[in-house]
């Protein structure tokens, strides 16, 4: 128990301390999970969404 109890002093000992390491890590979880879930959807379904397959049917507009 003694290598935890720095960690405990530093971040939980006080009730506003805790809160805001909660909520803290909750946002950089939420932010991790989010980029690596669209990161995945993007790899499995590559070629079959809009940003793939636009080139195929929008005209460029030409510049004269």
């Amino acid at each position: 128990m003694a290598p935890v109890r720095p960690f405990y002093n530093a971040l939980f000992r006080r009730n506003y301390q805790m809160l805001g390491v909660v909520f803290a890590g909750a946002f950089f979880f939420e932010m991790a999970y989010d980029t690596g879930m669209n990161k995945l959807w993007d790899n499995i379904n590559k070629g079959r969404q809009w940003k793939d397959i636009r080139s195929r049917y929008v005209e460029e507009a030409e510049e004269e």
